[in-house]
């Protein structure tokens, strides 16, 4: 929406990327400079980098897209999977004509981001995998108490928020905290996320990766347990492990500035090589 000199309100419509498979695909660009794709968690739209995208702005061209199932894209009742989603990713790279960008992926976004690192190494400059797991048959998953905590529906917000943030940030933050999904999702696409994320597998393809990849992660993370991070990055080739110590899973919101200073480090030794 854009206010023009008059008072009126404009409408600026959402740019759309066209899948193989004939979905529409919603992305959202901000910044200049080098192309940064950002990928949410499951169940989220672009929102999901609100609080941080500025931090990558003045260095990087941000792309955000919002996840089949969610925002201004279409969402199908089928089957969703994280190699799907990758997909829908290179989609909007085509659209915008861009044959190259770094990756940042959090949680389902890095599972995701894993798959376009896999099976579209040329496009991959460089691989950021964030909160993130290889998926269940060979990663480490929350405990049978948290599962049980989230699926009580008058429980899931405030587990959900004390997963993502230490007691004392919530209590300086009260919110509206922009990582707790999707609001405006159907209840079949929420279910669909759930199961892509669930079933999401790349451990046999990892080491083929090309990427140069930094593995970050929170130390206090219960959601996606830091133990992950160690197997990322001794199953990706030359991969690099930072976890920041008492962060839990929405470490790049709470310790932005230890996180985003890593992520432009790592970036930026990249673009000067």
């Amino acid at each position: 929406m854009n206010v023009l000199a008059d008072g009126i309100r404009q409408t600026v419509p959402v740019p759309h990327a066209t899948t193989t498979d004939g979905q529409r695909i919603a992305y959202q660009v901000r910044g200049t400079g080098q192309p940064l794709v950002l990928l949410a968690g499951q169940s989220n739209n672009h929102t999901w980098w609100d609080p941080v995208r500025a931090d990558f702005e003045s260095s990087y061209r941000t792309i955000t897209l919002d996840w089949r199932g969610t925002g201004d894209s279409d969402k199908p009742d089928e089957v969703y999977s994280t190699a799907g989603f990758a997909e829908d990713v290179v989609a909007v790279l085509d659209d915008l004509g861009l044959g190259v960008a770094h990756v940042y992926g959090t949680s389902m976004g890095g599972r995701v981001g894993q798959w376009v690192a896999i099976n579209y190494p040329e496009r991959v400059r460089g691989l950021v995998l964030g909160c993130t797991s290889p998926g269940a048959a060979h990663g480490y998953e929350r405990s049978q108490e948290i599962r049980r905590a989230l699926a009580d529906p008058a429980r899931t917000e405030r587990v959900l928020l004390e997963l993502m943030y230490t007691p004392g940030w919530l209590a300086e933050n009260p919110g509206p905290h922009p990582v707790l999904g999707d609001a405006t999702m159907p209840s079949y696409a929420k279910a669909r996320h759930l199961v892509a994320s669930n079933r999401h597998d790349a451990w046999d393809q990892l080491p083929s990766i090309t990427a140069p990849t930094l593995v970050l992660h929170g130390t206090d993370d219960a959601f996606s347990p830091a133990a992950n991070a160690v197997l990322l990055a001794g199953r990706i080739p030359d991969a690099r492990a930072e976890l920041i110590a008492g962060a839990r899973h929405a470490y790049f919101h709470e310790f932005r500035e230890v996180a985003g200073a890593a992520v432009l480090a790592f970036l930026a030794s990249l673009d000067r090589a």
